[in-house]
């Protein structure tokens, strides 16, 4: 996931991760200020930080920390679900001058381990083939553990959906008895009133 997005200086701006259990996420990010003098966005925020916090779908926070205007972050989801990850800048001025647009450019990826080139260059040609057979392997795992989670959440919207299309039909059977009562009970009424009338 590859974005950028505006932020008020003041503002915060969460964004939802659908992650799979015990997976690796790193966050990339850099904050822009906007320049009035310019117009245009500088090439960073100086003396600017940016609070990250994740929660994770139990509502347990998993990371709570203050970075600077450009930063990386990590974290690693104990659950499967939707997982929030928001920003906030550090600014301490009052919300009447703080009106300075910030742009976010943001790099999330998830389940990804990256290889370190400059310690594979220094070791032999068996070490070499053996660092990347473990990073193919670490990546072979993520792909499982990204399958399983899709199964599980294809197997609970089909429960879903199951649930719901019994309980339409239930509704439909419902409806349809309320409708031979009524249209026996009016028959009986009619009758009733026309055996009343002496009309029969």
């Amino acid at each position: 996931l590859a974005l950028y997005f505006h932020i008020g200086e003041r503002e915060e701006k969460c964004i939802i991760e659908d992650i799979p259990s015990d997976t690796l996420v790193v966050g990339n990010y850099k904050v822009q200020r906007w320049d009035i003098h310019i117009h245009d966005f500088l090439e960073s925020a100086p003396g600017l930080g940016m609070f990250v916090t994740v929660t994770s779908p139990t509502g347990e926070v998993l990371l709570s920390k203050l970075y600077g205007p450009q930063g990386t972050f990590t974290f690693t989801s104990y659950i499967s679900g939707e997982h929030i990850i928001c920003f906030q800048s550090n600014s301490t001025r009052f919300a009447v001058i703080a009106g300075s647009r910030l742009r976010m450019h943001l790099d999330i990826r998830v389940g990804e381990h990256f290889l370190d080139e400059s310690a594979i260059q220094a070791k032999d040609k068996v070490d070499e083939v053996n660092v990347r057979l473990e990073h193919l392997i670490e990546q072979i795992h993520h792909v499982t553990r990204e399958q399983d989670y899709e199964r599980e959440r294809e197997e609970k919207f089909r429960k879903t959906s199951e649930e719901t299309n019994s309980n339409i039909l239930w509704w439909a059977i419902v409806q349809t008895l309320i409708l031979i009562s009524v249209g026996i009970w009016q028959i009986k009424s009619l009758r009733d009133f026309f055996i009343a009338k002496k009309l029969v």
